[in-house]
């Protein structure tokens, strides 16, 4: 039988949500406040915890924060129960930690889907986390102690799962630390004066976000959105900048990550500014080639090339199908598969 800690005070909302979760098979405990809560969590660590957020003496955010701070319930599954929907509260909570929202008032099948998904992401995780163990070695490649401790402190993170299209950050919003990707692709992205999106970068599994933001101790210039179901954890701002204080070969590490990133966006704005429609969307192919696969197929919906290579939709799909009829590409929907991956990297200007 799975325990479910709930913590409401709203005596209607709490009683009714109990009575639910009983007659479904779930244990549940219940409190009044955020320090009861928290007290509750740190004795019987629950399998969930559905947590309100404007509550008297300890709100929602504080509740995540102390159970995050404590090893023994960072991982429980933490899901906030609102009555404001507004863009800054979601943010704020999936920043800090929290895998989910209910807006009140939610009917029982919605309270029960979303308690029934996270309990299966819970038992999923340890799995997840065997499979990217060999990613992990990969950030700690090297002798130093410090890059050890960076994986140290990567293995004990939370696993945050985002859906594709799902915002991980906004443009403007503070930095809580970095970003690491786990498995999946994030994109970053940056708005025209005109509207127009202009894709600023991809990243994979191994990939960090959010460096620049971190070290200038800046707000976010971008948007990090998912291309597709992605997991990521987040470091701490704090942690962060210890390990770099403390350990040269983390910062050498991060060093090297931000100079690839200022190649790589080098190259895109000479692209953009003297390269032919056909070269520049040639580059942006090889490009996600090399980037989001080990073959030589893979996912991008017209939207996303056109905002990689500064072009319009329109001119995307005629450009495909001329390079489709060259031979150069195999296209069914969003998948592209390269046939000719010389022909396209030498592609006249």
């Amino acid at each position: 039988m799975k325990t479910i800690l709930i913590i409401e005070d709203n005596d209607d909302i709490r009683e009714s949500t109990v009575e639910i979760l009983e007659l479904s098979g779930y244990k549940v405990l219940q409190a009044n406040h955020g320090k009861a809560g928290v007290d509750l969590a740190l004795q019987h660590k629950p399998d969930m915890i559905l947590c309100d957020i404007m509550m008297p003496e300890l709100d929602g955010y504080g509740v995540l924060y102390m159970l995050g701070k404590n090893t023994d319930t960072a991982h429980i599954p933490f899901i906030f129960l609102t009555a404001k929907a507004e863009r800054v509260d979601f943010r704020k909570g999936m920043e800090m930690g929290a895998d989910d929202y209910l807006t009140k008032p939610f009917d029982d099948i919605e309270l029960l889907n979303a308690i029934e998904t996270r309990l299966k992401k819970k038992e999923k995780q340890a799995e997840f986390y065997n499979q990217s163990l060999d990613k992990l070695e990969k950030l700690a490649s090297g002798t130093g102690k410090g890059l050890a401790e960076l994986k140290a402190v990567i293995a004990e993170r939370k696993v945050r799962h985002i859906k594709k299209k799902q915002v991980l950050y906004y443009e403007g919003d503070n930095a809580q630390g970095i970003y690491l990707v786990l498995e999946g692709v994030v994109k970053t992205i940056k708005l025209a004066d005109d509207g127009r999106e202009l894709m600023t970068g991809m990243f994979k599994a191994d990939d960090y976000l959010g460096i620049h933001a971190l070290l200038l101790d800046e707000p976010f210039t971008e948007t990090a959105e998912a291309v597709e179901d992605s997991a990521v954890c987040l470091l701490p701002k704090e942690m962060t900048l210890n390990l770099l204080n403390k350990y040269p070969e983390v910062g050498h590490q991060f060093i090297k990550i931000l100079s690839n990133n200022i190649r790589e966006k080098e190259e895109q704005l000479l692209e953009l500014a003297y390269n032919s429609v056909r070269k520049r969307l040639a580059q942006v192919l090889v490009r996600l080639n090399k980037q989001l696969t080990d073959t030589d197929t893979f996912k991008v919906s017209r939207d996303e090339l056109a905002s990689m290579a500064g072009m319009a939709t329109e001119t995307v799909s005629r450009t495909l199908t001329d390079f489709k009829e060259e031979g150069l590409i195999e296209k069914k929907g969003s998948q592209i598969s390269i046939k000719d991956l010389n022909r396209l990297t030498k592609m006249k200007n």
